[in-house]
C-alpha cells in the first residue's frame, strides 16, 4: 500500500524528495524574482545617480574650458557671463530640439 509508512520502506525518502521539490519550485517562483526586482531597482538607481553625476561633471567641465578660452581675449567677468550665455544657449538649443522631436512623434 503506497503512501503507508509502515509498510513502503522508501516512504520518507519519497516524502523528502516531494518536500523539496515543492519548496525549490515555491523559492523559484518568489525569492528568485524578488531579489532579481531588488537588484534591478537598486542598479537602476546607482545608474541614474551616476547618470546625473555625469552630466553635471560635463556642465561643469564645459563652462570652466570655455571661460578659460574666453579669459584670452576677454577680461575674467566677461568670460564667466560668456560662458554662462554660451553653455545656457547650447542648452536651450538641445533641449528645443528634443522638444521638437517629442512633438513630432506625438501626432
Amino acid at each position: 500500500m503506497p503512501g503507508n509508512p509502515l509498510t513502503d520502506p522508501n516512504w520518507a525518502s519519497d516524502t523528502t524528495n516531494k518536500l523539496v521539490t515543492v519548496v525549490t519550485a515555491v523559492r523559484e517562483q518568489t525569492t528568485t524574482k524578488a531579489v532579481m526586482a531588488a537588484r534591478a531597482v537598486v542598479f537602476g538607481i546607482i545608474a541614474a545617480f551616476l547618470g546625473v553625476f555625469i552630466v553635471v561633471i560635463t556642465i561643469v567641465l564645459l563652462m570652466r574650458g570655455i571661460q578659460a578660452l574666453l579669459d584670452l581675449v576677454v577680461t575674467k567677468p566677461q568670460a564667466v557671463y560668456l560662458s554662462y550665455y554660451i553653455v545656457g544657449g547650447i542648452l536651450c538649443l538641445g533641449g528645443l530640439l528634443l522638444f521638437r522631436k517629442r512633438a513630432a512623434s506625438a501626432h
